[in-house]
């Protein structure tokens, strides 16, 4: 048989299987890019965002500015005045919120909550922040001050307190500003499951919870008037 009679079936058929082959080709590079692209996303989902950061800046920032406002001026009576022998003076509530900054960021959020796995997929992290701003503040919801943060003068006055608070504030303020993974280690906490984002929001909404106990024992009607 004449070869010339075989040669367009068989270019033909080269064409059709090149075509096959590029087809392929082509499926497998979109199939890996689209894992590619959905396995990005899925990983950064817990990722925390700029508008997430300044929130949280703004939230330490705001109650720093409070706690600040609430104290400035106080003479010596009305910084220890106490409503109760069993309640604590505005100068003892003032260290205790100082102490507790260092506390939370430095043994809980640092040696615990980063270095603790991270949380179940799907966790749903705008409820967990409101809950952490919301909850934690809420002065109806009685708690016991742990031991290592009952106050003990232990910066010597209170404006020793307020100074600290102070260098305190800055230091949370850098490690968020400064420290990725926040969203990325979950543990228990006072709301339930919460990330190292969560702990940092906690501290801002610890004091402002302590905030509102100075201006209950100011406006206590025994509160010295200078």
């Amino acid at each position: 048989m004449n070869d010339k009679f075989l040669r367009p079936r068989s270019i033909r058929w080269h064409k059709r299987r090149t075509e096959m082959r590029n087809k392929s080709l082509t499926e497998t590079i979109f199939a890996l890019l689209l894992l590619l692209v959905t396995g990005t996303v899925a990983a950064g989902a817990q990722e925390l965002t700029k508008a997430g950061r300044d929130r949280a800046v703004h939230y330490l920032e705001s109650t720093k500015a409070n706690v600040l406002e609430a104290t400035r001026g106080l003479s010596e009576a009305q910084w220890n005045f106490k409503p109760a022998p069993d309640r604590w003076s505005v100068a003892q509530v003032m260290e205790h919120i100082a102490a507790s900054e260092d506390f939370i960021r430095d043994n809980l959020l640092k040696k615990k909550v980063m270095v603790s796995p991270s949380g179940p997929p799907g966790r749903d992290l705008a409820k967990t922040d409101e809950a952490v701003m919301a909850m934690v503040p809420d002065r109806s919801h009685k708690a016991q001050a742990p031991g290592p943060l009952v106050p003990t003068n232990r910066y010597g006055s209170p404006e020793g307190s307020v100074k600290h608070f102070l260098e305190s504030r800055a230091t949370t303020e850098e490690y968020l500003k400064t420290t990725s993974g926040l969203r990325d280690h979950v543990m228990d906490g006072p709301v339930g499951k919460m990330d190292g984002y969560e702990f940092v929001l906690f501290i801002a909404a610890h004091s402002e919870r302590h905030l509102k106990q100075i201006n209950e024992v100011k406006a206590d009607p025994n509160f010295p008037k200078s």
